[in-house]
């Protein structure tokens, strides 16, 4: 039987391409509405692995995946970071001169401003990008285009009118990979693993600071430092923080334990393979 991947979003959404390259083609991917379907989904074990968005390069952070995180008890066994490609799509037989307004997600839009302003095309914000490539399929809209992912073009049978719409090449979305139980950790150099966690303090004067030295004293890079709403706490925050290596080598073992004593509540939530791009 397949590997079921759960992603929030439409058949061809850029999630659902991020799911197919990275967990192989033979996948059964399974569009959720909402990022709780996804953590529902795994979380039941109806889904051996949930596929979830956490920051874009240009966009910045998805919070809420951050707070569903600390919701579920899931963890993570791998990320991928999925090169984002925004094509103008339209039906078979229209013209890229005959598109009057194009649909997409208000992101989208925005990260392709600058080549749509230059073709003079009203812009149509949706909830999605996938489901905007449905939906001028579906009313037949022979004025109309969306951006969305080459993958869309094939799921709805659209011509693709210019590819790389994006005004900044560097756009990248990262993707982690989620799963009841923790993945295997096969034997690499320490570079090759990253290790997320989260955590929360004690509000007193130079606590973070205090935080972060364990790692600083044992020369272990932090790769990414989020912080989120305790809720129903006012002003209190839990931190998230991505670290290079594994959470069993000694040495971060080692500012684990460290950090333990400074921290009311901390999780590892998952050490995993690092993607190279």
């Amino acid at each position: 039987m397949d590997v079921r991947v759960a992603y929030q979003g439409e058949p061809g959404a850029y999630s659902e391409q991020a799911a197919l390259e990275f967990l192989g083609p033979n996948i059964e991917s399974v569009p959720c509405r909402a990022f709780e379907d996804v953590f529902s989904l795994v979380s039941e074990r109806k889904c051996q692995y949930g596929l979830i968005p956490v920051e874009n390069s240009l966009a910045g952070s998805i919070h809420r995946n951050y707070d569903l995180m600390l919701e579920h008890d899931l963890h993570i066994i791998g990320e991928y970071n999925l090169r984002v490609r925004h094509c103008l799509l339209a039906l078979p037989g229209v013209q890229i001169k005959d598109i009057q307004r194009v649909h997409s997600h208000p992101q989208a839009l925005a990260q392709c401003d600058k080549n749509l302003k230059q073709l003079g095309v009203e812009f149509v914000a949706e909830a999605d990008t996938a489901g905007s490539a449905r939906l001028i399929l579906t009313r037949d809209e022979r004025h109309a285009g969306a951006l969305a992912s080459r993958r869309a073009a094939d799921v709805y049978n659209l011509v693709i009118l210019s590819e790389n719409m994006e005004d900044n090449p560097a756009n990248y979305t990262r993707f982690l990979a989620l799963a009841c139980d923790p993945g295997p950790i096969e034997g690499s150099e320490q570079s090759d693993y990253k290790t997320s966690i989260v955590f929360s303090l004690r509000n007193e004067p130079g606590a973070l600071f205090k935080a972060l030295s364990v790692f600083a004293l044992r020369d272990i890079d932090l790769t990414k430092i989020e912080s989120r709403p305790i809720q129903g706490q006012l002003w209190e925050y839990m931190f998230y923080i991505d670290f290079a290596g594994m959470a069993e080598d000694q040495n971060c073992s080692r500012a684990l334990d460290h950090l333990a004593e400074l921290s009311p509540y901390l999780r590892v939530l998952g050490s995993y393979q690092r993607h190279s791009q």
